[in-house]
């Protein structure tokens, strides 16, 4: 059977349509994921006059190689696959008389590979370490962050049937199907990166495609305090409060850096601990022996099957756990975490958004109402106060940097309001060559779980919190 025809029995007769190309994934393994690739003849973008023409040559060439191509090659062995194309396409090139100068030949071969191993347009891209995040809106419309900033760059689909094709390609193999009954997806790259897809009807501009790049080598701690997101005296004091057992939530808008100071913290965990973390796409970098890692699942096709993070959070109390870290908390299984972290289960994580400290402790007082329980504002403040020990929040700055503004204590109550204190807080002193000047300073106060530190074992000097020595300006 030709190469061809088994990719069209495996997209059920439509290589183009994201039911289709989710199908093919779910019933073939590698090989099929192979033939589906081949079969959606996608043309890479090109800006030149000649775009048409060019196109018609890439499409021509790269059929005749899928066509030659072996469909049970295992596509996992990129140098061995790359090195097949790269033969097939020399001789392809040859036995067409066609004429490319060096340059041209070498960026129609990348972007077949692109097409056959990768994800197309976006390739390039994903494997540039600099690019941060990659936003795609639309064909036409592509942007990237890059220290921070937004760029446009110039790259583009061919249409908005190609962005979906990518889209397919990325949701299919995890089980997850995106359509116009169920128009917005998260989901994962092979290497943890976080994408979320939007497409119409929702999306008015055609299929949306948002990636946050995952980091090949994770940020260290030593990396995060040369590039001034915190203080070194800061990682002592929450390296200490991880060890004795506190209760961290981790505060800050979108692309704040959440989830990288959380991996950070998280590495503190002893080895010797079981940790189970919770997350709607698993991204978590977790170095420890003992890690067990849970997913959420958005509902079948028939709107059964969803498993929910306050379902996976409830089941994680069974599992036996030392500690329970969740990637984020967004809605009524906020809840069941402060019941977790009240339950024996010290020194638990989580991420929330929000714009300060304060509001991090308001967030989860309503995310606790949306639970659906009966509760008066003063008994969900009161199991807030007890189960949380630390908010550590993170700003993304004007000047695209980012870095933890506050550390602070939960404190206590007083009357029907929260008390926190501020351990750290970052001072802007100047603006250098459009770069924020500043330093996260201690306040020179001390916490009042510096008892329960020490009866851990850990000694921290009273520099740290800027107590009995000149504050360093």
């Amino acid at each position: 059977m030709s190469l061809l025809k088994r990719i069209e029995q495996g997209q059920g007769g439509n290589a183009s349509g994201v039911a289709g190309g989710q199908s093919g994934n779910q019933g073939g393994g590698e090989g099929s994921r192979l033939s589906n690739l081949q079969a959606r003849r996608v043309n890479a973008p090109i800006t030149s006059p000649q775009a048409g023409s060019y196109f018609d040559l890439k499409t021509r060439v790269q059929n005749k190689l899928l066509s030659e191509l072996d469909p049970s090659m295992d596509i996992s062995r990129t140098d061995e696959v790359r090195k097949t194309i790269q033969e097939l396409f020399e001789q392809i090139l040859a036995e067409e008389n066609i004429v490319l100068s060096r340059p041209e030949r070498a960026r129609l071969f990348d972007q077949i590979t692109a097409e056959i191993l990768g994800f197309g347009p976006l390739q390039p891209l994903l494997e540039d370490e600099s690019i941060t995040e990659v936003m795609v809106n639309g064909a036409k419309n592509l942007y990237i962050e890059r220290k921070g900033k937004i760029h446009r760059v110039p790259v583009t689909f061919e249409n908005n049937d190609h962005v979906m094709r990518i889209i397919d390609r990325i949701v299919a193999p995890l089980g997850r199907r995106i359509d116009e009954s169920s128009p917005y997806v998260d989901a994962r790259l092979p290497d943890g990166s976080r994408v979320n897809a939007v497409i119409p009807p929702i999306s008015l501009i055609g299929p949306v495609l948002t990636i946050r790049k995952f980091a090949r080598n994770p940020i260290t701690v030593d990396q995060l305090v040369q590039f001034g997101s915190i203080s070194a005296e800061a990682i002592q004091f929450l390296k200490a409060c991880v060890e004795s057992r506190l209760n961290v939530v981790i505060s800050g808008g979108t692309g704040s850096g959440k989830t990288t100071l959380l991996n950070i913290l998280s590495s503190f965990i002893p080895a010797d601990e079981r940790i189970l973390t919770i997350e709607n796409a698993a991204e978590l970098q977790l170095r420890q022996e003992h890690v067990v890692t849970l997913e959420s699942r958005p509902p079948n096709i028939e709107g059964r099957g969803e498993i929910t993070i306050r379902q996976l959070v409830i089941n994680a109390l069974r599992m036996r756990p030392d500690r329970i870290v969740v990637g984020e908390i967004r809605d009524e299984a906020a809840l069941d975490m402060l019941q977790a972290m009240n339950t024996g289960h010290d020194g638990s994580m989580t991420t929330l958004h929000s714009n300060s400290p304060r509001d991090s402790l308001s967030r989860l007082e309503t995310m606790t109402l949306m639970a659906g329980m009966d509760l008066p504002a003063r008994a969900i403040r009161e199991q807030i106060t007890s189960a949380v020990d630390v908010v550590c929040h993170q700003e993304r700055m004007r000047d695209g940097t980012r870095k933890v503004t506050n550390v602070t204590e939960v404190s206590g109550m007083e009357g029907e309001v929260i008390t926190m204190t501020d351990i750290f807080v970052f001072e802007q002193t100047g603006i250098e060559n459009g770069q924020i000047v500043g330093r996260l300073r201690p306040t020179g106060l001390r916490p009042k779980f510096m008892d329960k530190i020490e009866g851990s074992g850990i000694n921290l000097p009273p520099s740290i919190f800027g107590i009995g020595d000149r504050r360093r300006y």
